[in-house]
């Protein structure tokens, strides 16, 4: 409860804009804090400031300061850019050296999903995307174990794949996708050490960090750690391995509990809820030259409670979004961002489906008190979500203002996670979600389903999207019984998988987004350029390939038809299933 009392001392501080500076992100006065950090950003030696704080150190981190301190006395803190840069060269090792290739021992030729799918260009695509996996696999060198103060690179005991490009370090919520692929591949093992090396970090720091580095230690990832484990047991039903790692579990949601809970009233009643919120200081590491200088445009008091918000927003994973822009005279601009004063649609079906798969793993091990308290809190966030969260006029769920007291109605595809994570209880949900979309304008786009309709240049909007988001709406509607919902899932798959595929056609990549407002092109906007590789995008195509591979095409593109004409087309194509045989 310590570290409870802590954080909410420090959010009071934060809601109060106050004029004290919070706590670094982490303690290394190399990675996350320090003049060191910010006059070598500051100088953008580099074109990505991530590219800095991945570098290891050649020696102890203490006697690096002490050489810096020597060299910025000597320069009246004003270090000449040669210098620095020869500083650097002599001090610090290029990015990567701390990690080798891997290639996953449970790798194995022609895995049974590709047998399912019957376009033979998607079936030749698939098992290159099978290959991929061991392009993207890496280990961990010993050297980050025994001196861990040398390196930003938090020490992992299993090997791991990553997204790729600059990421060459795993993420949280990435990783699910990734595992989902994986698991496809027929590579539980690989999934398997993955799973132990969060639940490490949790045993560890108590939660699951953004990413394996130690500038991401205070901020989290959307939770889908009890998710994983779900979709691994699913597979293999390795029971003795969920029993040893079950209080893991337990204490990942407790972090979120304890952390991250915010209570709303409404209608005299009070309910109870969870938000994304990193009360810690500073700029971000790894964007630290762009949060200095977004700082810039506000006042210093404003300065730490900006930088707050920004660690939050890359804690949604949505860094950034027009979501989380809603404070300020002009919500175009980055620093209205106010991640915290929102409580997400997805951030809360994430955790009701945790406790409810923590309800069932529980009860599978026959802990009928622990199963009860979960399907309990399970019960009581369904009913905070529909009292605050759902708009019966619009048949949608919508992130709530804390601040303005009432709910966003903008278009996400995170307004529907609900209906993937299973976290309703309406049996209209799916066919209002459906209208929903279709008065959105939403199945009118030809290449995959946009993340939102506002074009503000930052890379969680328009004219992007994403592979996981595409997940969310089509799994969502796809386990539903109406056919019609089941009609539009694999529409809105079909469609994924053309752009995706025309994309590698031309490239011989797989990209981290797509822009889909000319055809399918790899995405753009945000703080660093597009990147290949890509993981979670990786797992989708699989998802979909398995899921539908006897009907997908690689051929034309066939958009959906304009909403009033959709019903009828789709009744046509129902039409045969309703005739006498």
């Amino acid at each position: 409860m310590q570290a409870k009392t802590r954080e909410l001392c420090l959010l009071l501080l934060l809601g109060l804009g106050s004029q004290g500076a919070l706590p670094p992100p982490c303690d290394s006065q190399i990675y996350c804090h320090g003049e060191l950090l910010h006059q070598v950003q500051m100088a953008k030696l580099y074109q990505d400031d991530k590219q800095f704080v991945d570098m290891p150190l050649s020696s102890a981190p203490d006697q690096v300061l002490q050489r810096f301190g020597e060299l910025a006395a000597a320069h009246n803190h004003s270090i000449p850019q040669q210098q620095l840069q020869a500083f650097i060269q002599e001090h610090f090792q290029s990015v990567g050296q701390e990690l080798q290739s891997w290639t996953p021992e449970d790798w194995k030729d022609s895995p049974r999903f590709l047998q399912k799918i019957s376009d033979p260009k998607l079936r030749a695509w698939g098992e290159q995307l099978h290959q991929l996996w061991k392009k993207l696999g890496k280990k961990v060198k010993p050297e980050v174990l025994s001196h861990p103060e040398q390196f930003s690179l938090i020490y992992s005991a299993h090997p791991f794949i990553v997204p790729g490009g600059r990421f060459l370090e795993f993420y949280y919520w990435d990783s699910y996708w990734v595992m989902e692929g994986l698991l496809l591949s027929e590579m539980p093992e690989t999934v398997k050490g993955m799973l132990q090396n969060f639940l490490d970090l949790v045993r560890i720091y108590g939660h699951v960090p953004n990413g394996a580095r130690v500038y991401y230690l205070q901020r989290s990832q959307p939770p889908l750690l009890t998710l994983m484990m779900d979709s691994y047991l699913t597979h293999t039903d390795d029971t003795t391995f969920l029993r040893d790692n079950i209080g893991t579990l337990a204490l990942e949601l407790d972090f979120w509990t304890e952390n991250r809970t915010i209570s709303v009233s409404l209608g005299g009643k009070s309910y109870v809820l969870n938000h994304y919120a990193v009360p810690y200081g500073g700029p971000r590491p790894e964007s630290y030259s762009k949060d200095a200088k977004l700082a810039d445009t506000l006042p210093e008091g404003d300065r730490e409670a900006l930088w707050a918000e920004l660690k939050a927003g890359a804690e949604s994973g949505w860094d950034f979004s027009s979501r989380w822009l809603v404070g300020g005279p002009d919500p175009t601009l980055l620093s209205s961002i106010r991640t915290s004063k929102s409580v997400p649609v997805d951030l809360n079906a994430f955790l009701c489906q945790a406790e409810e798969l923590m309800s069932n793993f529980y009860s599978r091990l026959g802990n009928d008190i622990q199963a009860t308290k979960y399907r309990d809190l399970r019960q009581q966030r369904m009913a905070a979500m529909r009292a605050i969260l759902w708009d019966e006029e619009k048949g949608a769920w919508f992130d709530y203002d804390l601040e303005k007291g009432k709910k966003k109605l903008e278009f996400y595809p995170s307004n529907l996670t609900p209906l993937w994570s299973g976290c309703f209880s309406d049996l209209d949900a799916v066919d209002k979600a459906l209208k929903y979309l279709e008065d959105s304008q939403i199945l009118t786009y030809q290449y995959g389903i946009p993340t939102s309709l506002q074009n503000t240049g930052q890379q969680w909007d328009f004219p992007n999207a994403w592979a996981p988001l595409q997940d969310l709406v089509i799994r969502g509607l796809a386990k539903s019984p109406s056919p019609r919902a089941q009609e539009v899932a694999f529409q809105l798959a079909q469609n994924w998988i053309r752009t995706n595929f025309e994309v590698y056609s031309q490239r011989s990549a797989m990209f981290e987004k797509y822009d889909i407002s000319n055809g399918g092109q790899p995405g753009g906007g945000g703080e660093y350029e597009v990147q290949e590789g890509f993981g979670w995008t990786n797992g989708v195509v699989l998802m979909l390939l398995d899921r539908y591979g006897d009907r997908l095409s690689s051929g034309t593109q066939t958009a959906f038809l304009e909403p009033h004409c959709f019903t009828a087309a789709l009744l046509l194509s129902l039409l045969p299933s309703f005739l006498p045989q």
